[in-house]
């Protein structure tokens, strides 16, 4: 019974960040956040409000993953299964919107583009969803991170981290000037640092973050929005600091690093009585990555705002009732059109998979599978 509660609280975290994922997106594409040059409006400090404790959202799908995974095994089959949903939207969406004669970035205006074909058939390898490719290449190489964990000591173990977050996140979180090699967290290597947090956090565990979670996942995400809204009027007078006006809204920026975890403490300690709500969160958690899927597209991120903020706001008005509008239109659309597909979805998987397990691929994945546990 702990067992499904604790899965449960997870799961509702795993819900929480999907939400705020689309809310970032939503915040970016409706253009509802400060901007250096640009004047402050109502809208614009209550959306980077917003995005500042949105933020951790990716890193929390890391930190999901690493702080369980550390303590499980690797299962071949489940990376086939996550390549083959990613397969899924790719192609499927693309297909979709040709059959509707909708513009696509494999074909359009009667051309074919070469690049927009390759990219649904190898969204991997072409980042068609940047946070799958990293996502993935990193449950490839968790057997390797799990085996270095587990088999270094924790003084060991601290040194690495400790190294890695200087050099990934904690310079550049205090540098104005941009480095080369960052990519502001939208990377694989950003994802390690994040698993390996995770992973010894599972391990050693953290009474400070254990007791103030929340507050630290409060104090972070305000922190970050304060200095935005101060770099912002120090970008007004000079231009010298318009890179590191952005840094706070970074996935790699320290304090959203300890955002991350302190939100994911904060869910470690609620209680969610078992029962029918359980299961539905449960549900949910497993099919609420096909929102992403669905909605960051490569045909359909730049489009999706536009077509439904018209819907509840064709004027385009401005001002907060109208923002709020739009984003609460959208996050019910969204949501609820990404769960029934990636449900749709998970029946035929289910059905395909009885059929692949009696074949002799579908036997070796399970001995594979079975491997891993012992």
């Amino acid at each position: 019974m702990e067992k499904n509660r604790r899965m449960t609280n997870i799961e509702l975290l795993r819900i929480l960040a999907m939400v705020m994922v689309v809310v970032m997106h939503f915040l970016y594409y409706s253009g509802s956040l400060m901007e250096v040059g640009s004047s402050l409006s109502s809208v614009r400090i209550i959306g980077t409000l917003m995005e500042a404790f949105c933020l951790v959202a990716v890193n929390t799908y890391v930190f999901i993953s690493g702080y369980f995974g550390v303590k499980s095994c690797f299962k071949p089959g489940r990376a086939v299964v996550l390549l083959c949903q990613i397969w899924f939207y790719s192609i499927l969406i693309f297909l979709v919107l040709l059959a509707l004669g909708m513009p696509t970035l494999g074909y359009a205006d009667g051309r074919v583009n070469v690049y927009g074909l390759v990219s649904y058939f190898f969204p991997i390898e072409t980042e068609h969803y940047w946070f799958a490719t990293a996502y993935f290449m990193l449950y490839l190489l968790t057997p390797v991170l799990g085996t270095a964990v587990k088999n270094m000591s924790k003084r060991r173990l601290e040194i690495t981290l400790g190294g890695l977050l200087i050099l990934f996140s904690f310079i550049k979180s205090i540098s104005p000037i941009e480095f080369v090699v960052d990519k502001y967290g939208y990377d694989f290597a950003w994802f390690i640092c994040v698993y390996l947090a995770a992973a010894y956090f599972s391990l050693y565990g953290s009474k400070l973050f254990e007791k103030k979670g929340w507050m630290i996942y409060a104090f972070s995400a305000t922190a970050s929005f304060l200095i935005q809204l101060l770099l912002w009027g120090v970008c007004q007078k000079s231009s010298s600091f318009a890179y590191y006006f952005t840094v706070p809204f970074h996935y790699n920026f320290i304090l959203c690093f300890t955002g991350t975890i302190g939100l994911f403490y904060g869910f470690l300690q609620i209680k969610i009585k078992e029962g029918r709500m359980a299961q539905i969160i449960r549900k949910l958690g497993t099919l609420s990555f096909g929102i992403y899927l669905l909605h960051e597209h490569i045909d359909l991120r730049r489009i999706w705002y536009e077509f439904l903020g018209r819907i509840v706001n064709p004027g385009r008005m401005k001002g907060l009732p109208y923002f709020f509008a739009e984003l609460f239109f959208c996050l019910f659309i969204l949501f609820g059109a990404g769960i029934f597909i990636d449900f749709m979805r998970s029946m035929l998987f289910a059905a395909a998979g009885n059929v692949l397990r009696k074949t002799p691929i579908g036997q070796k994945l399970k001995k594979l599978d079975e491997e891993g546990r012992a």
